[in-house]
């Protein structure tokens, strides 16, 4: 199946609509015990299976907090593939990165610089009117070992803002990533 204009693939297999115009109550799961609303994985759980194609699964480590920004970044950015905005087709990748659908698969390796790169850029949009906190980007990309990453977060974040990708402020203050001791935020930068 091709994908559209916006990058998504069509599913077919939307509810038919009762008489009254609702959709009717599916039921609970089907035979093989599926979910009727869930797309079926594959038996390891690393791919979704729509309309027979096998699509990279969302990371699962991600807190749902965090997930529900990132998929309403990506689709944010889908809605802009269909207005010709300028950036996004590259808000599209970010947010699918970010998510785990796309680069270096999430079950393989810690995630690498690519993805970390990827989430702080989707999240600084996400939320273009304040900012994030590196801990964020941690959690996304991080799982449950979040804290360990901390270090990468920093580090990734200075090549952003050394590009004005992103600004780092402590105190509502411009900062220096790598100078900086204690709680830094991350907000869009003039170059984003």
């Amino acid at each position: 199946m091709a994908e559209d204009e916006t990058g998504d693939v069509g599913r077919g297999d939307q509810l038919e609509h009762t008489a009254d115009g609702h959709h009717p109550d599916p039921p609970e799961h089907t035979a093989d015990g599926h979910h009727p609303d869930q797309p079926e994985h594959t038996a390891d759980g690393h791919h979704i299976l729509v309309n027979g194609r096998r699509w990279r699964a969302t990371d699962p480590s991600i807190p749902e907090k965090l997930r529900q920004e990132l998929v309403d970044e990506l689709m944010a950015a889908r809605r802009a593939v269909k207005t010709a905005e300028p950036d996004a087709r590259a808000r599209v990748h970010d947010a699918k990165t970010a998510l785990g659908e796309r680069g270096v698969p999430w079950w393989d390796c810690e995630a690498d610089d690519e993805r970390i790169a990827a989430a702080i850029r989707a999240l600084t949009r996400k939320r273009a009117e304040s900012s994030i906190c590196p801990s964020d980007v941690a959690r996304a990309v991080g799982g449950e070992s979040w804290r360990k990453r901390m270090a990468d977060v920093r580090r990734v974040t200075a090549t952003l803002a050394a590009r004005d990708e992103v600004v780092v402020t402590q105190k509502g203050e411009p900062v220096d990533v790598a100078a900086a001791r204690g709680p830094v935020r991350i907000r869009r930068g003039p170059a984003l």
